[in-house]
């Protein structure tokens, strides 16, 4: 029977090394999402008119709110296949991607099937002058039809991560983001098609990253197919605990992107400049946050291991090594844009739209260390499968954090420097909502 990784948390170098051989594939797989919508960015932003950035910075609203809604297939599937694989029982995890496979097709079956009329809903409630709503539209028709294999991938993801095998994921993020970088050159540089170019490029990229999958997951299997028979899979017994833990991570999730999708769209509501500079400091945000997010997917994995095994020291010593790395990736990342503003002229050559970009980069670096905090305790919490705690912090955070300040800044007086504050305020709320429940965690 394979022997579950983690068993060296016991140790505190030993978990150090294993954290980090677990985190630095994961940060390098995590990087290439941001990293290709950085390319999206920097291509739009190098165009003659603002319109096409705005709509995909529009746009994106509606898939962040689409497809993450969805996140519950990655993030349920990681914690419940590292705490069987944590236990041995190999069978179990097989069955958990089946699972997970089985409802990303329904689901994606349905989101293709209601297209027009989520299309429709979404252009409604959005805010954007009427140039930028015919980019975001145009970008909207073509990355819709991703749905299948952006579900998949996040079931092939989770099952991965929860396995403890990132160097595949590595390989997989490397290949989708190479082809979408190049679909971007040809689609939006060569031919012209601006926004649509974009998306159309997004979606070849996720179907590029679901072939890609397949060997991987299928040597994956193979491996641990010997030890023990995959349990069954479409058993109500088996299956309910997914749907349980899927129902709170989709209500977290959705409070999630609904605090940026109202950040983004209270920005519109501004002007197209606030929009797109704020669309701007949102990718160096993600840039950011996905780094971090290589230490939270690690601290998912041992995590869910360290549970099974009911191992309270590994826990502790995990969230002090996890926390470490976290904090101080957020504070150098937080240095580097401060010393150095040039570096969002990577992004646009626009000098109205660089000069807002730099004016606002000291509220990116304030929400950038709260949110390492928030990032890192996530991970946690998902590897524990505690939905509750998740949901409950998440909702917590977005109406009292978040919401109040928002309104104000679009309904009142506050204007884009009370947006900001409520961004900070929410990241806030999340540490703290998440730290006060890690005590009983640990007893």
């Amino acid at each position: 029977m394979t022997r579950p990784a983690g068993s060296e948390a016991a140790n505190p170098s030993a978990s150090s090394r294993r954290f980090l051989a677990l985190a630095l594939p994961s940060i390098a797989a995590s990087l290439m999402v941001p990293v290709a919508s950085l390319v999206d960015t920097a291509i739009l932003g190098h165009l003659d008119e603002l319109e096409p950035l705005a709509g995909v910075a529009l746009g994106g609203v509606i898939f962040d709110l689409l497809y993450w809604s969805f996140g519950f297939l990655r993030m349920g599937t990681t914690g419940l296949t590292a705490q069987a694989f944590g236990r041995g029982q190999l069978g179990e995890s097989r069955a958990l991607l089946l699972r997970a496979g089985v409802l990303a097709m329904v689901f994606a079956s349905l989101l293709l099937a209601l297209q027009p009329v989520i299309g429709w809903v979404s252009f409604a409630l959005l805010e954007g002058e009427p140039a930028v709503e015919v980019a975001a539209r145009a970008y909207f028709d073509a990355r819709i039809w991703a749905a299948p294999a952006v579900l998949l991938n996040f079931c092939v993801m989770g099952w991965l991560l929860g396995m403890q095998r990132t160097r595949p994921i590595l390989v997989i993020a490397i290949v989708a983001n190479g082809v979408n970088v190049a679909l971007d050159y040809v689609l939006i540089v060569r031919l012209g098609w601006g926004a649509a170019g974009a998306g159309w490029a997004t979606m070849g990229s996720q179907y590029v990253a679901l072939l890609a999958a397949v060997p991987i997951v299928r040597r994956a299997w193979t491996r641990t197919h010997s030890a023990e028979p995959t349990a069954p899979v479409l058993s109500w017994t088996h299956l309910a605990p997914l749907l349980h833990l899927g129902r709170h991570i989709w209500l977290r999730t959705l409070a999630l992107i609904t605090t940026f999708a109202l950040f983004t769209n209270f920005s519109a509501s501004f002007s197209s400049t606030l929009l797109a500079a704020n669309a701007v400091l949102l990718r160096v945000l993600g840039l950011a946050s996905y780094f971090i997010d290589g230490f939270a997917h690690a601290t998912e994995s041992l995590a869910g291991v360290l549970v099974a095994r009911d191992d309270k020291q590994g826990l502790r010593k995990l969230l002090g090594v996890a926390m470490s790395w976290g904090l101080a990736t957020a504070g150098g990342f937080a240095l580097a844009f401060i010393a150095f503003p040039q570096l969002f002229s990577l992004l646009t050559d626009q000098a109205e739209l660089l000069a807002a970009v730099i004016a606002a980069r000291g509220w990116l670096v304030l929400v950038l260390l709260l949110g390492s905090i928030a990032y890192v305790l996530d991970g946690y919490f998902i590897g524990l499968t505690a939905g509750v705690t998740l949901a409950r912090a998440m909702l917590f955070s977005f109406g009292i954090g978040f919401l109040p300040l928002a309104l104000w800044a679009r309904y009142g007086d506050g204007g884009p420097q009370a947006l900001w504050w409520a961004l900070l305020c929410f990241m806030a709320a999340r540490a703290l909502s998440l730290g006060v429940c890690v005590p009983a965690t640990l007893r």
